[in-house]
């Protein structure tokens, strides 16, 4: 699999982004919102007003790779915009992203069997 290592730090812009945004914009905010360098290899996460979508962009090494998922049901769990910047494991990471609430390991809205 393509992917970071385990050990990769993780932050979260909390409230809302424009999902219009691509890599450069993403990237500015990671400079002027969450105060990072965006090529330092951690993983950012967006989300936009509409919960059922984010972005994480992450610098391998060659470039920067965008990861966009919108889910068929159930929204991501963000944190406020009062919160600022979140930081999370790898672990709150992959439950983010299945739409585990990573502060409450429950499904927002369970899969469906395929078969």
């Amino acid at each position: 699999m393509i992917g970071p290592s385990g050990n990769v730090q993780v932050y979260l812009a909390c409230g809302v982004t424009d999902m219009r945004r691509g890599i450069d914009g993403l990237s500015a905010l990671v400079e002027g919102v969450i105060r990072q360098v965006p090529g330092s290899g951690a993983i950012f996460g967006f989300r936009g007003r509409r919960a059922d979508r984010i972005k994480l962009l992450w610098w391998d090494g060659q470039g920067f790779c965008l990861f966009y998922k919108v889910l068929e049901r159930g929204y991501f769990p963000w944190p406020t915009a009062k919160d600022g910047v979140v930081h999370l494991t790898q672990a709150q990471l992959s439950m983010l992203v299945e739409g585990i609430d990573w502060r409450r390991p429950t499904w927002t809205s369970a899969p469906h069997s395929t078969g």
